[in-house]
Parts: C-alpha cells; structure tokens; sequence
C-alpha cells in the first residue's frame, strides 16, 4: 500500500529541491542574494521565530547527515538522496 504525501511533506521535500536550485545558481543571480540577506531589524520580546534558513539546515541534516550541503552540488547525486527511501523519515517529522 502506498501512502500519499500530505501537504507538509510536499512543503518540506519542495523547500530542500528549491533549496538545491538556488545553491548552484551563480553567486551574482537574485534568488541566492536574497536568501542570505541579513535585514537589520529589532527582534521582538520573547522566543526568536524560526527562520527558514533554520528549518532548511534542519531538514538537510535529516536528508544527508553531516555532508549534505556538498551534495547540493551534483545535481543527480542530490535528486537521489532526496528520493532515498531512508529519507521519508523527513516526511513524517512534524514541522516546527
């Protein structure tokens, strides 16, 4: 019997494929300078949100272990680990 995703295992399985897009885009291209803007803003009161680099680094390191960012590199070393059955483990952590 085969389980269907649901919508936050797409979100997560999306969010790592997009992530792997954008690492080997040229550094001078918009999406990657924008992922690593840093804005100066005053944090309010209280446990600091989460940011989607956070949850980024926490999914990969589920996926790949300690050398999962190097795989980002070879495209088609990155799209088999992503369909990795060991990895549906991410599909069923809750998200944060």
């Amino acid at each position: 019997m085969v389980k269907e995703p649901n919508i936050t295992e797409t979100v997560r399985l999306n969010r790592l494929h997009w992530f792997g897009h954008v690492q080997r885009m040229e550094e001078n291209r918009i999406p990657p300078k924008v992922l690593y803007m840093n804005l100066e803003t005053a944090r309010l009161r209280g446990r600091p949100r989460n940011r989607w680099q956070d949850e980024m680094m926490g999914d990969g390191r589920l996926v790949g272990g300690k050398g999962w960012k190097e795989m980002v590199y070879n495209r088609k070393e990155w799209k088999k680990l992503l369909r990795m059955p060991k990895n549906s483990c991410i599909l069923h952590m809750p998200m944060e």
